[in-house]
């Protein structure tokens, strides 16, 4: 039986030793880092520009460090800037106290993988919470002439989806439903949907910066909603119709079986792993191109035209934002 614990914040002991173990490497940068009893960060800037974003992560559990760092650092790529400090709230529920350390070295594990240093946050035992929750804040650090955003859209733009749809939505069904999914499917099946975690895996930094070489006007990382509440918020962002060809969607095979078992619309289903890039239409090929040489699979399968916000394919529309499938499942 699981340990029920004090609530509030971590014990000070415990919060230090975890700070020393996963916090801040040396970063001549960090002028304060993450120290028992400090209340924030700071981080000395000389040229450039800062970039921040914040995202919570509340549907997984097994990997919610991991997941806290990808969809944050996410935000920071889309801008076109790098992600360079992170900061964690982590709240769990006061029978799993003792996943901290777990929720540290996988947040430890992300932020080296992507170059990032966890320079700060909060945690403690929160009471009456069902599940953890880690709420990030990235900041990134921005050179160049401008920073990209969802708004950037221009009428006659190509919209490229790299890799395909549900990635994260894929890997949390399967981690959180392993044992149902096996009594349905074979093994190898559920474990190369776990691994979606991985491989294709959450970050859109490698493609983003390919993007960046090429002319684009806006970048997106479609989340919570999927492909089509993605689509919706550039369209709304830039005021734009957005007329996507839906027999262009990348699907994997091990997405559609899980979506087909629970009854979900991949379309609708967590998206991080994917990007979507708004480039002018004479471009576009040659940033295939590019992705395709790289291993980045990518398709053109929207475009943008002068109208009313809203996404349209052929027997369908939408003209708001998308609530997401997960919660069918985990409601």
């Amino acid at each position: 039986m699981a340990r029920r614990e004090r609530t509030g914040k971590l014990g000070a002991a415990r919060l230090a030793r975890l700070l020393k173990r996963y916090g801040a490497p040396a970063d001549e940068a960090v002028v304060v880092g993450p120290g028992v009893g400090l209340d924030a960060a700071a981080v000395a800037v000389e040229k450039g520009k800062l970039v921040l974003a914040s995202d919570p992560v509340t549907y997984a559990s097994e990997e919610i460090g991991t997941y806290a760092v990808h969809v944050n650092a996410n935000d920071i790529f889309v801008s076109g800037a790098e992600p360079c400090w992170f900061l964690a709230d982590i709240l769990l529920p006061p029978d799993r106290g003792g996943q901290a350390e777990r929720v540290f070295a996988q947040i430890h594990r992300a932020c080296t993988e992507l170059g990032i240093a966890l320079i700060g946050g909060h945690t403690e035992i929160t009471p009456d919470l069902p599940r953890p929750i880690v709420a990030g804040f990235m900041v990134g650090r921005a050179g160049g002439e401008g920073v990209l955003t969802a708004a950037g859209v221009r009428p006659g733009d190509a919209v490229v989806l790299t890799r395909g749809v549900a990635i994260e939505g894929t890997a949390v069904l399967a981690r959180e439903f392993e044992g149902r999914l096996l009594a349905h499917f074979p093994k190898a099946l559920v474990g190369r949907s776990k691994r979606f975690l991985k491989s294709p895996g959450l970050s859109v930094g490698r493609e983003a910066r390919i993007a960046l070489r090429h002319e684009v006007h806006a970048m997106h990382d479609p989340t919570e909603g999927g492909l089509l509440n993605g689509l919706w918020e550039m369209s709304q962002a830039s005021g734009l119709e957005m007329h996507l060809d839906l027999e262009r969607v990348a699907v994997f095979p091990e997405t559609a079986a899980l979506c087909g078992h629970f009854g979900l619309d991949p379309l609708r289903l967590l998206a991080s792993g994917a990007l979507l890039i708004a480039s002018p239409s004479r471009a576009a090929a040659g940033l295939l191109a590019a992705l395709a040489a790289a291993g980045i699979g990518a398709s053109v399968i929207a475009s943008a035209r002068k109208g009313p916000p809203g996404v349209h394919w052929r027997g369908g529309s939408l003209t708001g934002p998308v609530i997401d499938e997960m919660l069918k499942v985990l409601a």
